[in-house]
């Protein structure tokens, strides 16, 4: 919740003329949801005039240290947004004089607890001198508007983390693409640390890695770019999205998961194990990638209609996870290391389709092959009494590259007969066969 007064609406649409009008019957100066003021909130949209007007308008009760900080955020703000790095150091050199400006009261900025590498170690300038310095290097400049706004707005506050990924990207454009992990991994971990699980901005920042990471692999961008993708920054992400689906199944009770947020983020990690198959690793580290697949398998994570894992990796609506291609589904890759690291081959999805059905209705028999290998029970009907065979376009059924006859025992003709005719078998027959028998209705 935002909670903005009607100060807030104004400073973020630039209205001065309802602003001074709202000051004039007293309206007070009160922090949104976030701690931000009005004041703060022009600095951050980039109103000037707001901002002009309330740091020299006296009838407004503002510190010091407020002018300062609002002063300092609207040249982050021009460096970030309008692109104007000599309009940032206008509003820089501004809050800088009111820092000095009683000498026996200096308003010095804070001590940084630790230089963040991310931003390439770089320090906030604390005097003029230092401050006139940045006019001969544009990345620095950069660098200390994300530090000014991470003081000021604080890590919680969605611009910090949206300011971060922005620089990232345009690293990524001009080919640096490790000072966009840097920067994309620092945003993730402020993202996780501070927004609700499976937040669409925190989706958002996986998503954007995949791809980045799909974009990195590709043949042609290696040639041009000499770059490569490393098996530890592909590896740290997806343990990043399976923490982030254990935050969201964990909290489930108070506040359970959106479907579609899910869906989504299962579908990433999905494309980020696909991925991960196409990078070269050791044997150590091929244990640990199936580790943390299995651990997130056993989260037992579904997604929207009830798809498990598995079920996505059988699906060709898995491909479409964003605006640019990563990887392409169904993938046989994906469904391999899956029933590799104990996926539940049977698992049924809202209508009990079992991804064997899945499979099927996606016209991939490879696939089914694969299931029916790893031991899917072929002729298991879902709740519209189908079998995966009579889901399999014509096409591949005209191939015989599934054959019904090699996956269909005299168990599973029994129980089609009593299903078909409804005998009576509940306490007649072994429990474990009873529980066969139903595969079959």
């Amino acid at each position: 919740m935002k909670c903005n007064t009607a100060l807030h609406d104004c400073a973020e649409s630039g209205s001065l003329e309802i602003m001074r009008m709202l000051l004039q019957f007293r309206a007070s100066m009160e922090q949104d949801g976030y701690g931000m003021t009005p004041l703060l909130s022009a600095s951050v949209t980039g109103h000037t005039n707001i901002v002009d007007y309330l740091t020299a308008h006296h009838q407004v009760r503002l510190s010091n240290r407020e002018r300062i900080d609002a002063l300092e955020l609207l040249g982050a703000t021009f460096v970030d947004k309008k692109r104007d790095l000599l309009g940032a150091l206008k509003y820089w050199k501004k809050a800088m004089d009111l820092r000095y400006i009683d000498s026996n009261s200096v308003v010095h900025k804070p001590e940084p607890k630790q230089l963040i590498m991310a931003y390439d170690y770089a320090r906030e300038v604390t005097n003029g001198e230092e401050l006139d310095g940045l006019i001969s290097d544009p990345d620095e400049m950069r660098m200390q508007a994300l530090l000014i706004r991470e003081r000021i707005l604080g890590p919680q506050h969605p611009d910090t983390s949206y300011y971060i990924r922005y620089r990232g990207a345009v690293y990524a454009d001009s080919g640096n693409f490790e000072r966009c992990i840097n920067l994309w991994k620092y945003a993730l971990d402020m993202q996780q640390s501070n927004l609700d699980p499976l937040s669409p901005m925190t989706a958002s920042s996986l998503l954007s890695f995949a791809e980045l990471f799909s974009f990195m692999l590709q043949d042609r961008a290696k040639g041009l770019l000499g770059t490569s993708v490393s098996f530890e920054d592909l590896m740290g992400i997806l343990s990043k999205s399976v923490l982030e689906i254990d935050r969201a199944i964990s909290q489930r009770r108070s506040l359970p998961p959106d479907p579609a947020q899910l869906s989504k983020a299962l579908s990433i990690i999905l494309h980020l194990i696909c991925l991960l198959e196409k990078v070269p690793c050791t044997t150590e580290q091929d244990h640990f990638k199936k580790e943390t697949i299995y651990r997130f398998l056993k989260l037992q994570p579904r997604g929207k209609n009830g798809f498990s894992p598995l079920h996505l990796a059988a699906d060709r609506n898995t491909t479409c996870v964003g605006r640019y291609p990563v990887c392409k589904f169904p993938s046989l890759t994906v469904t391999a290391i899956l029933l590799e690291c104990g996926a539940d081959v049977d698992s049924r999805d809202d209508d009990h389709n079992s991804p064997l059905h899945i499979a099927a209705s996606n016209g991939h028999a490879d696939i089914m092959n694969m299931l029916v290998s790893g031991g899917a029970h072929f002729d298991s009907t879902n709740a519209f009494q189908q079998t995966a065979c009579e889901l399999l376009d014509e096409k591949e059924l005209a191939r015989n590259v599934v054959q019904p006859i090699n996956h269909t025992t005299l168990q599973c003709l029994a129980a089609r007969v009593i299903i078909k005719h409804g005998l009576r078998y509940q306490g007649n027959i072994p429990e474990k066969l009873e529980a066969f028998v139903l595969l079959h209705r």
